[in-house]
Order: structure tokens, then sequence, then C-alpha cells
């Protein structure tokens, strides 16, 4: 199974435009960060975790010629808005996408892409089919999707673990009984989003101590705020098996 990381940042804490901080002022392209979401390529299928505001602009830089499925983790604007750009793969394709959501994320969808669901639709609107999902394991084209129940404050939130990949964003506790679903992953995937602590997000102790609670073979931290700091400075303090995820990252699992 190959990853590909097409996002890693947040627009929690994102300067306005015209800001000269360190981060937007470097010249590394590791602390350039669109908003989180990930691909995924098993056994010849395609499919992402999320469509956020970055969506059209992540998946034309990959050069993805065909998107079989999409996975919603929660209906936050930066992780459903650019859902509309799926038309391109609709027109391409021929077909409607196998979307998998769980219940208030569809809610979600229906207000935001309404168009989508009229009586008489207007040519070209974006088509899919809308699989309702919950805590229970379900199949994406034939592969194995075992839902992971986290918190981002109160909120409920889904990861996801596919094989030996497990993926969470926006989440600051995950219950006991998940993390023995998690347990066994050799790549972990996790939010850190700054170092100071936040109501709904770990924090970069945090997520380091969620990983070795854990204890993958390896962990990457996604969801990166500009208060995080530069890409390299942080990677110097991580343990061996953590580093900071970045922007068009290649991983086999």
């Amino acid at each position: 199974m190959k990853v590909t990381f097409l996002g890693t940042g947040t627009s929690q804490g994102v300067p306005l435009i015209g800001c000269l901080c360190k981060i937007c002022k470097s010249l590394n392209h590791k602390d350039k960060r669109l908003r989180s979401s990930v691909l995924i390529q098993f056994e010849g299928k395609n499919f992402v975790i999320d469509t956020g505001p970055d969506f059209r602009q992540q998946m034309l830089r990959t050069e993805i010629p065909r998107l079989d499925g999409i996975l919603f983790t929660h209906s936050h604007k930066d992780h459903i808005s650019g859902f509309d750009d799926i038309r391109a793969y609709n027109y391409i394709q021929k077909e409607h996408l196998e979307v998998y959501l769980e219940e208030a994320v569809m809610k979600s969808i229906r207000r935001d892409f309404f168009y989508m669901f009229e009586d008489f639709k207007y040519p070209g609107v974006p088509e899919a089919n809308f699989h309702i999902i919950d805590e229970n394991d379900f199949f994406l084209e034939g592969i194995k999707i075992i839902p992971i129940r986290v918190f981002h404050h109160k909120m409920p939130v889904l990861g996801f673990r596919i094989g030996n990949f497990t993926y969470i964003t926006d989440a600051n506790s995950i219950p006991e009984s998940e993390i023995e679903k998690i347990k066994g992953s050799e790549v972990l995937v996790l939010n850190a989003l700054r170092r100071d602590t936040h109501l709904s997000h770990f924090s970069l102790s945090e997520a380091i101590e969620m990983v070795k609670k854990i204890n993958p073979t390896k962990a990457y931290f996604t969801h990166i705020s500009h208060q995080l700091g530069l890409h390299d400075e942080v990677n110097k303090e991580l343990p061996k098996n953590i580093e900071l995820a970045w922007d068009r990252l290649e991983i086999e699992c």
C-alpha cells in the first residue's frame, strides 16, 4: 500500500496573506502545507481521506487520473469544502464516486452541496453514491476499513485503519477501546497542532505521549499549524520513530 500526504496543514493559526513570519518566509518546501488529507493506493485502487478546500490543487499536483472512493473523518469545512471538485472525476470516469461517511457528515454535505440532491439536477453537478458508516468495519472496493472513534473536544470524529496503517486527524482524545484497535499498526499518522495545549487538538507533547502508548514502528505528525515551528527544527526534537509529515511525502506500508 502506498500513502501520499496530499496536505499536512490546517486553517488553525494560519496568518493573513502577506505575513512575513518565519514559516511563510521559509524556502523549505516542507514548511508549505495545504490542508490535511491523504491519498491511499492499494491493489490498483485510489481513494482519499477528506476533501478540504485545497482538494483540487492537491489532486492536480499529484496527477492521479482516477479516484475510486472518498472517506470522510468529520464535517468541519477544512475537511469537506472541496467536495464539489469530484465532478472532474465524474466527467472523466463516467460514473459516480463511492463516498463513505457518518450520518452527521452526510447532513453537512446535504446542506453545503444541496444542488446535488435536488429533484432537477443541473447538468454537471457532482455525483456520488453515499454509504453511511459507523464504528463497524466495512469494505471499500474489497479493501477492509476499520473505523477508529476519536474525539475532537466533544465532537466525534473517525480515524481509519487500513491494514498496518492508521490515520487520525483532528483529535485530542482516543478511548482505550479504540487504542486497542490501533495497536499493531506499523505506521500511525496523528495530528499535532502546536506546542501549547489546545481545546480540541493534540499538542506536540500530547501526540508524542500517545505515540509512545500505541507504540507503532513509525509515526508521522500531521494537521500542523504555523505555531508549531519550522519543519527541520521540530524534527530534531522528536524521538527516532517519529517525524513530521510534509506535503507530497510518499510512504509504503
